[in-house]
């Protein structure tokens, strides 16, 4: 397998599972209606271990366009491979959405909240303030890109089968503990390739998909993941 086709199918299924217990949260007549939070984060920390696991052994699982760009600024990998990585990595989340619209079909219908709708698919700040938005979204994914690079660290001496695990874990507490003023987007093609989705799908009832907040969880995660290079390679 190809690393392009490691980073489609990572991120496919990322966003499988990952949109996939949203819209069981979220969705009217799902049987996880409304079982919170803890549900989504948990989800979503498997979902990244699950997305590593399928590509990390070919691509070094990215999954995350920010995540490849700091890697491309701190010389880890030649930008027209960090090309072909964001374009797998959007392609692959696009599908992944459009999966998870095919598992709820039925669902779509009968819930009648457009943003909940939206909400499946891509993030939303639960107080829209543009300069905290971003900030949030920077530092999230500072704690992201800061994090895997410690865990793959030589000297850190981590083991292979370890390292989705100790990704997972970091996921799963950047959700807990910084998820709550954006949604912890953190990844460009999470959002995006979702937002996408959503924007072109027959679902019926939809709004707009809010392009006037969708640059946020594209630039900032961006900016997040170079400082977050740049600092760990200053200091470590």
């Amino acid at each position: 397998m190809s690393t392009f086709m490691a980073e489609l199918l990572g991120t496919m299924f990322l966003i499988i599972l990952g949109d996939g217990v949203v819209a069981n949260v979220l969705l009217n007549k799902s049987k996880g209606q409304n079982s919170g939070w803890i549900v989504i984060t948990t989800a979503w920390a498997m979902a990244v271990f699950i997305g590593v696991g399928v590509a990390g052994w070919i691509s070094g699982a990215h999954l995350n366009p920010a995540v490849t760009i700091a890697v491309a600024v701190t010389g880890g990998m030649a930008w027209g491979t960090a090309v072909s990585y964001i374009a797998a990595q959007m392609i692959g989340a696009f599908l992944g959405a459009v999966i998870v619209w095919l598992a709820y079909l039925p669902h779509w219908e009968v819930t009648e909240n457009a943003d909940l709708k939206l909400a499946v698919f891509c993030t939303a700040p639960a107080i829209r303030n543009v300069p905290a938005n971003v900030i949030c979204e920077i530092i999230g994914t500072f704690v992201l890109v800061c994090g895997v690079n410690g865990i793959l660290d030589a000297g850190n001496a981590v083991p292979p089968w370890g390292v989705p695990i100790f990704v997972a874990f970091l996921v799963w507490v950047i959700g807990l503990a910084l998820g709550g003023p954006t949604g912890y987007a953190i990844n460009p093609a999470r959002d995006l390739g979702p937002r996408l989705a959503h924007f072109v799908l027959p679902i019926p009832g939809k709004r707009d998909p809010d392009w006037g907040y969708a640059w946020i969880p594209v630039i900032a995660p961006i900016i997040g993941g170079i400082l977050g290079a740049l600092v760990y390679n200053a200091l470590w």
